[in-house]
């Protein structure tokens, strides 16, 4: 995928903007600095944190996702605004012996929301993940977290299954 992609009209009633789907280049400062600001704006989200990320993991995240050997972020940018990002990292499924893209922060801020910026998002995954040769596309959503739930119904997402007789996948976590 072309690390810029075409801008594209999204339309909101009487009010168009437009936005381009760009891919994070985490050694360039602007980039650094939209990545650190729509992660600090998730983490401040209800469906976020709702709180902003500490001062010192505010010192390190640009870091720490620059060693990280999978990570890939894309940003929504309206003119030089950053307005939406998708944080992934790219793993392995062994039942499919290829690559995948787990979605593991997606945010649009909320003037910008239900305008498609995170769709143009997810299409910029899935258009990588499928350069890759990646076999799916997985994420985490709140239950409760309607609006991302129709979101990501609307784009094809469906509870995980490998079985029919074992039910679907939960996630689970235990913190270190």
């Amino acid at each position: 995928m072309a690390a810029d992609c075409k801008p594209k009209d999204l339309a909101s009633g009487n009010h168009v903007n437009t936005v381009r789907i760009v891919r994070a280049d985490l050694s360039n400062a602007q980039h650094q600095a939209a990545v650190l600001q729509m992660t600090r704006a998730y983490a401040q989200d209800p469906m976020g944190n709702g709180r902003d990320l500490p001062q010192d993991l505010q010192g390190v995240l640009i870091e720490r996702l620059r060693a990280h050997p999978t990570t890939l972020v894309f940003l929504a940018l309206d003119r030089d605004d950053a307005v939406g990002i998708v944080t992934c990292f790219v793993g392995f499924s062994t039942f499919a012996a290829r690559p995948l893209i787990n979605i593991h922060d997606l945010h649009v801020v909320k003037a910008h929301r239900r305008r498609g910026v995170a769709r143009l998002l997810l299409e910029a995954v899935e258009e990588h993940a499928r350069g890759l040769g990646c076999c799916k596309l997985t994420l985490e959503v709140q239950q409760n977290n309607h609006a991302a739930l129709a979101l990501y119904g609307g784009f094809g997402f469906v509870s995980g299954q490998y079985e029919p007789d074992a039910g679907a996948v939960l996630f689970r976590e235990k913190k270190l």
